[in-house]
């Protein structure tokens, strides 16, 4: 008899559990980026049975105990990913250096942990995909994969639309190349404008530092789509989990290999 395909089951980003490389278990289990861990590694942040660990070539088996900051983390659980709407004056960040709010201070009780997949700087709001899983978060968020970020954007300046539409062969800013954008003019009013802008990379301010290079001032920047996730109408401070068989189904084909 053939078995039938469990339409709940999580995405396969992942290998199996026993064995795993200690980056790659905790970024399963919601800690942080494999990239991160191996960073709190470094600077002692991460016990293995009660051990320091100070290299990154550790192996976690099933039974192995896991200690992050002197707390217990559990055995990573099956893959989820949640669509966030942020509202602006929240920090992408767990833990802010000046004290300002973060996202994560702010999400509803109940949740897993959660990490980002990219993230949106203070003044920008919009969708942010959350997830328990480092390895899909990193996965979503590499150029390779090819999903476009789509943004709303209002700027106070002369939009000039062919230098617009030259941004469809990428520019260089102060040296730093960015590639491909596709920028259109929505609507103007007076000195403001409201423009859709899509992009692959999504490099740290990248919308703005195009934006100000064309001169044109950024006063509002908003994130309505990260590959096929929509905001939609999720108000701001809200998250709702995409269902196993959408995130299934709507993974990259041929993921790009670490």
């Amino acid at each position: 008899m053939t078995e039938e395909p469990n339409e709940d089951a999580p995405p396969e980003v992942h290998g199996t559990e026993r064995g795993e490389r200690i980056a790659k278990w905790a970024a399963r289990a919601g800690v942080a980026s494999r990239r991160d861990v191996e960073k709190m590694i470094a600077e002692g942040r991460i016990k293995l049975n009660g051990v320091k660990l100070d290299h990154p070539a550790s192996f976690v088996s099933e039974g192995d105990t896991v200690h992050v900051d002197g707390k217990i983390v559990d055995a990573p659980s099956r893959t989820r990913l949640f669509r966030y709407h942020k509202p602006v004056g929240l920090m992408t960040t767990h833990k802010d250096p000046e004290g300002r709010p973060t996202v994560f201070e702010k999400l509803p009780p109940g949740l897993p942990r959660l990490i980002s997949v990219g993230r949106l700087d203070l003044n920008s709001e919009g969708l942010l995909l959350l997830t328990n899983d480092g390895a899909l978060a990193r996965l979503l968020e590499r150029p390779a994969t090819g999903w476009l970020r789509r943004y709303r954007v209002r700027v106070n300046g002369f939009v000039d639309e062919p230098a617009l539409a030259a941004l469809a062969n990428g520019i260089t800013i102060e040296g730093e190349r960015y590639g491909p954008i596709d920028a259109g003019l929505d609507s103007r009013k007076g000195d403001n404008s409201w423009l859709t802008i899509a992009l692959r990379e999504g490099r740290n301010r990248e919308v703005r530092r195009v934006m100000a290079h064309l001169g044109l001032a950024t006063s509002r920047l908003i994130r309505i789509a990260y590959g096929p996730f929509q905001l939609g109408l999720l108000t701001k401070g809200s998250v709702e989990e995409v269902p196993p068989k959408i995130l299934r189904d709507q993974m990259p084909k041929d993921p790009p290999k670490s």
